[in-house]
């Protein structure tokens, strides 16, 4: 196997997992490189969308696909958005707006009541009949910023803070966000299972 369908368009998710896959030999193709329309994401968790997205994917390409379902999970806010996050604010949204949603909602909030974490979850499926897809999850803790800092990442990834790393997610380079992230951790389990299926090598 040397092609695999990513059930996203989203650029950067591409270019992470390109850049994961690539010592497997592996080109990983957008579904918008097919003309393929995205899923419809009506699961109600981070598993069944991207089951759904990766089963649409290889339905509509006859390629093995991967699909991942992510988002952020911030605890002051009972969890929320969760597999919302990339249409948190709303019809129209994108980062920017969703960032400025999330930093007004926690306005007057502690820093030690910040606390969030990345989440996802990661699946693929040798064809859209697979009935034994495999599954992998990752999660990456940190804590929502009041402002944002950095000028790289996607996603929430200026306002998410990693005390470990003493800077936010926006000011890692691609290399560096490429060894800590939920995706990163995600993918890197998914590779190992496949692997261990004998699927990659």
């Amino acid at each position: 196997m040397s092609k695999i369908v990513l059930a996203s368009g989203n650029a950067g998710k591409v270019r992470e997992i390109n850049d994961l896959l690539a010592n497997h030999g592996i080109e990983v193709v957008p579904q918008t490189a097919y003309d393929i329309p995205e899923a419809v994401e009506d699961g109600l968790t981070f598993v069944e969308n991207a089951l759904k997205k990766a089963r649409h994917a290889a339905k509509l390409t006859g390629l093995p696909a991967i699909a991942d379902d992510s988002g952020i999970e911030v605890d002051a806010l009972n969890h929320a958005p969760g597999i919302y996050s990339a249409r948190y604010s709303g019809e129209g949204a994108n980062d920017q707006r969703n960032n400025e949603k999330m930093l007004k909602e926690l306005e007057g909030v502690e820093e030690a009541k910040r606390s969030a974490r990345y989440q996802c979850v990661m699946v693929f499926m040798r064809d859209a009949d697979d009935p034994t897809p495999i599954i992998a999850q990752g999660s990456f803790e940190g804590r929502i910023l009041t402002a944002p800092r950095g000028e790289g990442g996607f996603g929430y990834d200026p306002i998410f803070w990693i005390p470990e790393q003493n800077c936010a997610a926006a000011e890692l380079s691609l290399e560096a966000k490429n060894k800590i992230s939920h995706r990163a951790i995600a993918l890197n389990r998914l590779v190992e299972k496949l692997t261990q299926a004998g699927i990659v090598k």
